[in-house]
């Protein structure tokens, strides 16, 4: 009975006009996010490789190694494309410096502002939207639609059980809604190979726990309406109870869950941050100027003169990047401690939201979650190392000042400065995470959609349990 019940969920919904319209709908936007993706990834490709270019280009025209401006580009992956995150927001350039903070900026949305107003469309927009609104479309009537029809009351006249009913209505309905969405997900990954996209192994794996946890987050708004269905006498009612489940999901309970927790955990201003560092810099500056002078007054201008300035300007620079770092290590660790214990209490808050639980694990899993700038810094970071070893060895001064004497006379075309040779330069190279650390970090809030699931399909099985078939 549990079979013949499931195909007849089953034709009901494909034979349905209100199937037709949708699954088109959702076909073709799974399959533009994923063609607006590639062309995206294929744009961001070319500026970044374009903007190398030119990098190596202007080092190369430079016949002194203290000349040098080096900036490093972050380098875009295809699967920050399909699901952007925070990945726009943050910045893609970085100036490489010898010693010192690093900073990003030159983000995509800096560049391109109307597309910070309107966003991009996105495979991470078409699941956390659109396939919420279609299961609530197929599901707010599923039960009560059932009874104003006469449907259920002639169902009822034969020997069918009630668990048998609900379960070959939830079935039928996730296999009717599901499977053929499969298809335009399978499309866009065609696409994705046709048009060349290099993805990985890993990559292709994390894409499909991509899309496996969009069907589990639309598998719980069809859970959701079901269950409201079940409850609600009329179907009309029982559609704006789901609308309204919809919109707090959706639209209030994400935005809500930021502004009371920027209540409850206070994060110091940025700018008050920069204020601090600022003022340090100054006294630092203050205060080597006065040694400085203090050195000059009792310096003896002989031949020796040029190695002992440079050994006392290195030996107080060195005084000075170690307390400037120790200062500022300590303010921003203490700022980001206060802004992840900020985020940590967001995201805790928003958990309520079957939508915000998808979009925490799928920007987990496509690694464009908010701690990717955080990752992309110690990159950068641990690359400054290798820069300031490299500089230090092309006689690089560290503090920025250098005096050097040369013999007066008349220079020979062989003495003629040569341009550096800029492929010398350490390569800066950004690993990118493996799916298990991806995983490991997407694997609560999947966690979260699986028993989101389990636990709304019962309360949907119980409600009808106790629903008036006549």
């Amino acid at each position: 009975m549990l079979r013949i019940l499931v195909e007849k969920e089953l034709r009901d919904i494909l034979y349905s006009t209100k199937f037709s319209i949708t699954f088109g709908a959702s076909a073709l936007l799974v399959m533009l996010s994923f063609y607006v993706g590639i062309r995206n990834y294929q744009e961001s490709m070319r500026e970044y490789e374009s903007a190398k270019s030119v990098n190596v280009s202007t080092m190369a025209t430079l016949t002194d190694w203290n000349g040098v401006q080096h900036k490093v580009f972050r380098e875009p992956e295809p699967l920050q494309v399909l699901v952007n995150g925070v990945a726009n927001d943050v910045g893609r350039t970085t100036d490489m410096r010898v010693r010192g903070e690093l900073s990003l900026f030159n983000s995509r949305y800096s560049v391109d502002p109307l597309f910070a107003v309107f966003r991009f469309l996105d495979l991470n927009f078409v699941i956390a939207i659109v396939f919420s609104l279609f299961a609530i479309l197929f599901g707010y009537d599923a039960i009560n639609g059932e009874k104003e029809s006469g449907t259920l009351k002639l169902v009822f006249s034969n020997a069918v059980s009630r668990a048998d009913f609900i379960l070959g209505k939830l079935f039928g309905s996730i296999l009717a809604l599901i499977v053929p969405l499969i298809v335009p997900f399978l499309v866009g990954c065609l696409m994705v190979i046709g048009f060349g996209v290099p993805i990985s192994a890993d990559e292709w794996i994390k894409l499909l726990l991509i899309i496996l946890s969009g069907f589990l987050y639309f598998g719980a708004f069809l859970a959701v309406s079901i269950f409201i269905s079940a409850v609600v006498s009329k179907s009309s009612v029982s559609f704006l109870f789901s609308l309204v489940v919809w919109i707090f999901s959706v639209l209030i309970i994400p935005k809500t869950s930021i502004l009371v927790a920027s209540q409850i955990a206070k994060v110091p201003n940025v700018d008050a941050v920069d204020a601090q560092k600022r003022k340090f810099l100054n006294q630092q500056l203050a205060g080597r100027q006065q040694k400085m002078q203090q050195f000059m007054q009792s310096a003896t201008f002989d031949e020796g003169f040029s190695n002992r300035f440079n050994a006392f300007n290195d030996s107080i620079s060195k005084i000075y990047e170690k307390e400037r770092e120790t200062f500022f290590q300590r303010l921003n660790e203490d700022w980001r401690n206060k802004k992840e214990w900020q985020e940590r209490w967001a995201f805790r808050l928003s958990r309520i939201s079957p939508t915000a639980i998808y979009q925490i694990a799928s920007s987990n899993l496509a690694g464009t979650d908010v701690a990717l700038k955080q990752r992309y810094l110690e990159a950068v970071n641990k690359y400054q190392e290798q820069f300031g070893e490299f500089m230090m060895k092309k006689g690089v001064s560290m503090g920025g000042m250098r005096v050097v004497i040369r013999s007066s006379g008349q220079q020979t075309q062989e003495e003629q400065p040569k341009p550096i040779n800029v492929s010398e330069l350490p390569q800066f190279v950004e690993t990118r995470e493996n799916v298990a650390a991806a995983f490991s970090r997407a694997v609560p809030d999947l966690g979260f959609l699986v028993v989101l699931n389990i636990v709304l399909f019962a309360a949907g099985f119980v409600a009808f349990l106790k629903f008036d078939v006549r």
